[in-house]
């Protein structure tokens, strides 16, 4: 199978996995296939309030990201200076980071659940550690901005769906009396 098209398939399938996970915990899915930027799935509650999901999906051992993504980096010379996390860019944005089982491998599905905000401090932390290991440059290609993270550096949040309840948005009508 080639790359591009594997990597889609397990994008995909890591999209319908999260949405058939909440639709078992009570929630309407909705997903936008990659068309959001941002999010990947609404979830509705029984009142009709709702969260945002962003889901990272891999078949492999890391998830892959752009530290750029997550923190404010500059350039000095060949040497990369973290200066701060950027802000979330949805309120209350909730990441599932999926590692899909191969189908024959009898392996299940992992799910990590964990606000941007702490997705955000982890890849933020792992990147500014690998810089501070090899004084601020990056060995092959000082100018990358590749990071990658294990689900070792996310345990703690596997399989914690209960953020979701914490995070949906209650309907306007539940924020304003009538």
């Amino acid at each position: 199978m080639k790359t591009g098209r594997s990597k889609y398939l397990t994008k995909q399938a890591g999209e319908y996995l999260v949405a058939a996970e909440l639709s078992r915990r009570g929630y309407i899915a909705t997903t936008f296939t990659g068309n959001v930027p941002y999010y990947d799935i609404i979830a509705v509650d029984d009142s009709g309030g709702h969260a945002v999901v962003q889901v990272k999906a891999i078949a492999g051992k890391s998830w892959q990201f752009n530290a750029k993504d997550f923190a404010d980096i500059v350039m000095e010379g060949r040497e990369q200076k973290v200066r701060c996390e950027r802000k979330e860019p949805y309120p209350d944005l909730v990441c599932v980071l999926v590692q899909v089982a191969r189908a024959d491998s009898g392996a299940v599905d992992r799910f990590y659940v964990l606000p941007w905000r702490d997705l955000c401090r982890v890849i933020v932390d792992h990147h500014t550690k690998f810089l501070a290991k090899h004084g601020g440059v990056r060995p092959r290609k000082p100018e990358s901005m590749h990071t990658a993270i294990s689900p070792v550096e996310i345990a703690a949040h596997e399989g914690k769906w209960d953020l979701l309840k914490k995070s949906v948005r209650p309907i306007q009508s539940e924020l304003t009396p009538r």
